[in-house]
């Protein structure tokens, strides 16, 4: 197949650049165009990021020398790019008004913000999870009067260990889940270098970041009817969301109880066997296994585990009987990787696989 021209709108920031770096000789995609603020436009990419190119690998060579658009140039670009991926840093009235407006200009965006997240006809996708919901884009293009493009939008990094731990239990009738989220410096979009306050500190507080977590499994965990996701009502979840001095990986320590308490055992082999659509498709992007689960006393850890699965899996560990709740256990994902930019490219695969997203 002939890969597809993407564009990534929010190019030189901290998810930008995950992107550029995860995309570079994918199989289904060239990063034919880059895209930022007023600032950075008409400069080369190298020249943007000069000073802040936070990746370990070096800028792929064929994005360097692009020159930078800028983002709000939705007549040019559109033109020129197959869709977008989009993760810009701007206010959510500002970004749910450029996103549509790429998509009314018949360009599919596939976004990193938090702006659509909660339309009833916006996928908000976990790709192994509620792969189903594709199906309301349809009722979306619709709404936009478009024919080929509309928007797909990644949940908050902050639910995406813990999520996906629950999602194989789900029939078990889990009720009530207390979860605290330990987050790195690099979903503020920090470096160490950037934000030395956060060396030897501990911050309890993300703006906005406890209702995301509450908020958004209730709509993964929804259905599509009538042509809107209707959320899930249950289980009840409440969050604590924690700043913690590391640079990538965001742990969760869980306590969920249960409807009908599944056997130790039980949760432990559905953890170990569970796959999906991704991994049934073998997307490039799909990791195997998703869900890993560590015997040792002392896994997952967040400089270890981060990396399973080139960062798109999921760790999971220390399941054992609460004496308040049924379980607790603790979960690692990576927050910039499977989190952000690689869940976002997992989508896109996803919809080259189901022929929602082709060349213009």
């Amino acid at each position: 197949m002939r890969k597809l021209k993407a564009g990534i709108i929010g190019a030189t920031g901290m998810v930008g650049q995950r992107f550029i770096s995860l995309l570079e000789n994918h199989p289904y995609f060239d990063v034919s165009l880059v895209a930022a603020s007023s600032q950075s436009a008409g400069k080369t990419y190298e020249e943007a990021v000069k000073g802040r190119w936070a990746m370990e690998s070096k800028i792929p060579g064929n994005v360097s020398r692009l020159v930078v658009y800028n983002a709000s140039d939705v007549d040019k670009i559109s033109s020129e790019v197959d869709f977008v991926f989009c993760a810009v840093d701007m206010p959510k009235e500002e970004v749910l008004k450029l996103e549509e407006l790429y998509a009314k200009h018949e360009t599919p965006v596939v976004s990193n913000n938090s702006a659509t997240r909660f339309l009833p006809d916006v996928p908000m996708l976990i790709p192994e999870i509620n792969y189903s919901h594709l199906s309301v884009i349809e009722a979306q293009k619709k709404r936009l009067g478009t024919r080929r493009g509309f928007i797909v939008v990644k949940p908050n990094c902050s639910i995406q260990s813990y999520v996906p731990a629950i999602h194989p239990l789900l029939d078990f009738g889990p009720n009530r889940i207390v979860v605290s989220t330990y987050q790195a410096i690099s979903g503020a979009g920090k470096t160490f270098a950037s934000w030395p306050e956060m060396v030897d500190n501990v911050i309890p507080f993300i703006s906005g970041e406890e209702q995301k977590s509450e908020k958004e499994p209730l709509k993964v965990w929804g259905f599509v009817q009538d042509g809107k996701i209707v959320n899930a009502v249950r289980p009840e979840i409440s969050a604590q969301c924690i700043r913690v001095p590391v640079t990538d990986g965001h742990l969760a320590a869980v306590f969920v109880s249960f409807d009908k308490v599944p056997p130790r055992e039980e949760i432990i082999s559905r953890w170990k066997n569970f796959t999906s659509r991704p991994q049934q498709l073998k997307l490039p992007g799909a990791p195997e296994p998703f869900l890993t689960y560590f015997e040792e006393e002392n896994r997952p850890q967040t400089k270890i585990d981060r990396h399973l699965g080139k960062g798109m899996g999921i760790s999971i560990g220390r399941l054992r009987e609460d004496n308040i709740f049924n379980y607790k256990f603790v979960c690692l994902s990576h927050n910039t990787i499977r989190g952000a930019a690689g869940g976002a490219i997992l989508m896109a695969e996803l919809l080259v696989a189901e022929k929602y997203l082709e060349s213009k």
